[in-house]
């Protein structure tokens, strides 16, 4: 009688039971993530001390929740930063382009590329160069964060445990969907936030991918314990945090503060793809770009010291009130002049470190840019009435979730990860105001994670899933919405944006008398002649080449048009032409999602 090896037992047990699986892949991937942030946390520490300090007797300050950081000595050398900042982007570009040229940059894209491009797989040296080379730009004084690293550490393990267990692709990848969120719930000491971050980050649109909340769930804790253990427990920005939302009228500034971190979200994202496109047509050996990309930011940090490493001692100081630890070396400007130069310096610092193919995340830049512009944005304000908003920290805390849900397309994770990373919850009101108007305003166009879908049809690896025969028995005529608004070709266009306004509508069918259709109208088409909008008639605007579908038609035939012609909704009429219904994506996903529950086996 032959034993059955353990290995081989497990494997079958995992393919078994849905929570053991889950329960037993989590807790791993936890246990890495907390293991693994904390030595990263550590080494870049360690980079600081050892180079960044001693070349310049400059220590960047730590925020409240963290160990304070060491003394610079009384007159600092900032003349020398370029120097440390280079030696960084050099050792990052000799381990990146030598051993793992998929390191570049900030690691979450490349994270969530495997997970729609390559079936979840991630080879095994990456997170390990990513965490020596991303340690000595960061620590070095580079602009770029921690959380790109991190979730390349955990997400990469997420890919070895898909591959030692022998995990379906489907499971494989939401092992790196975890693992991201894991890594970045551990290193922000935000565990519920990185955990939904996981499902929200790996799509520009309004999608996400919602199986990877269980096993994410589970490891982002186990991550954050772990971490803690090793650290401390304390919100990033300390507990003494007072910002507090008590009067409504604020929240009208609050969605201005939006539309601002859209603006700065748009130009963050088009500075930094474009110095990426610079140092990619540049002919000099890749391996020595990232120290030309780090020398630039030094040579900025000079001046600006906000600008350097992760930067999160100076939002401290902003979310404190302490503006006066917010200084130029070398000259002397007003306190309103440089918080706008320091804006748009973190853009330019971070935009070369992590763009010219250095190691870092472009989350804790993003969060400074939004600190410093909810500070701008607050000094004005207070300095035109200044009993409506007597402390900086709530406009700083806001701008810092509403610049990053823009550019990182997570408006629901970022309000929770920013709340956990402040230990305060009191400003959920607000926050939600701006990040909203910032993610809608900033737009999927302006993501800074490229690797990032509209929606699941337009991932790979959803892509099997509804191309199956499945969509190919249910039909348009059951899917489709029948109650159609609908508008005539001579309305004007002001009559028709009020209609869209009141009913929230994106896109109206035009039809004739009879019921036929002439053509689609757009929100984007009104919003081009706003200001004409009470003289312009819809025919002026109107789509006329329409896409239309049938009642017979199968889903997969309607989504396929969808998809082929850039599409959210199709127009369904009947054999006469004329108009019976409407039919979108989320209508496709709704129906397929709802006959695989009714005729599918569910997993025990």
């Amino acid at each position: 009688m032959t034993t059955e090896k353990p290995v081989p037992r497990l494997r079958r047990f995992l393919n078994r039971s849905y929570l053991g699986k889950w329960a037993f892949i989590g807790l791993l991937i936890g246990v890495v993530a907390g293991f693994g942030a904390a030595i990263f946390y550590f080494l870049i520490q360690l980079v600081t001390d050892t180079i960044l300090g001693p070349i310049t007797g400059f220590y960047p300050p730590n925020p409240a929740g963290e160990a304070p950081a060491p003394l610079s000595i009384p007159s600092p050398h900032f003349w020398l930063i370029p120097v440390s900042t280079a030696i960084g982007g050099l050792v990052a570009g000799l381990l990146i382009y030598t051993f793992a040229p998929e390191a570049e940059g900030h690691g979450t894209d490349a994270a969530i590329n495997a997970f729609h491009n390559k079936q979840g797989v991630i080879r095994r040296r990456i997170p390990l160069i990513k965490t020596i080379a991303s340690a000595f730009t960061i620590g070095t004084g580079g602009s770029a964060g921690r959380e790109g690293p991190m979730a390349l550490i955990a997400a990469g393990f997420g890919s070895f445990i898909g591959d030692a267990f022998k995990l379906s692709v489907k499971d494989r990848r939401l092992a790196v969907a975890a693992g991201i969120g894991a890594g970045i719930g551990a290193i922000f000491k935000s565990p519920f936030g990185g955990a939904l971050l996981s499902a929200e980050i790996l799509y520009s649109g309004p999608d996400i991918e919602a199986e990877a909340l269980i096993p994410s769930f589970i490891a982002a804790p186990v991550g954050y314990v772990i971490f803690g253990l090793f650290t401390n427990f304390n919100p990033i920005f300390g507990t003494a945090i007072t910002a507090n939302f008590s009067n409504p009228i604020t929240l009208v500034f609050y969605g201005f503060l939006g539309i601002l971190c859209a603006g700065g979200g748009r130009l963050y994202t088009t500075v930094f793809y474009s110095v990426k496109k610079f140092f990619d047509s540049f002919t000099i050996p890749k391996h020595l770009r990232p120290m030309i990309g780090a020398a630039i930011a030094g040579a900025i940090g000079i001046f600006f010291p906000e600008v350097l490493g992760l930067g999160y001692g100076f939002l401290q100081f902003l979310i404190d009130g302490n503006f006066g630890a917010i200084t130029v070396n070398y000259v002397t400007l007003p306190l309103v002049l440089i918080l706008v130069l320091v804006f748009f310096l973190k853009i330019v610092a971070s935009s070369f470190t992590v763009g010219s193919g250095g190691s870092g995340g472009v989350f804790a830049p993003a969060l400074g840019i939004g600190a410093f512009l909810g500070a701008l944005y607050w000094l004005m304000l207070h300095a035109v009435v200044p009993g409506l908003a007597p402390t900086a920290a709530p406009f700083v805390i806001v701008g810092m979730m509403a610049l990053f849900a823009g550019v990182g397309r997570v408006p629901v994770a970022v309000i929770l990860m920013v709340s956990e990373m402040t230990g305060n919850l009191t400003l959920l009101a607000p926050s939600m105001i701006a990040v909203v108007i910032s993610y809608y305003l900033t737009g999927s166009k302006y993501t800074i994670y490229r690797s990032q879908v509209e929606t699941k049809a337009d991932s790979p690896a959803h892509r099997g899933e509804y191309d199956v025969p499945m969509m190919t028995r249910i039909f348009v005529g059951d899917t489709m919405n029948r109650d159609v608004i609908t508008i005539g070709e001579n309305e004007i266009v002001e009559s028709l944006n009020s209609l869209m306004l009141e009913k929230n509508l994106h896109a109206v069918p035009v039809v004739s008398q009879d019921g036929k259709v002439l053509g689609m109208v757009t929100m984007t088409d009104v919003r081009r002649v706003q200001t004409q909008k009470a003289k312009v008639k819809v025919a002026e605007i109107m789509t006329q080449n329409v896409i239309l579908t049938y009642p017979k038609e199968s889903l997969y035939d309607a989504l396929h048009k969808m998809t082929t012609h850039d599409v959210r909704m199709l127009p369904v009429i009947d054999d006469l032409g004329k108009l019976v219904g409407t039919i979108s994506r989320r209508d496709v996903f709704v129906a397929y999602d709802r006959y695989v529950s009714a005729h599918l086996p569910k997993e025990e």
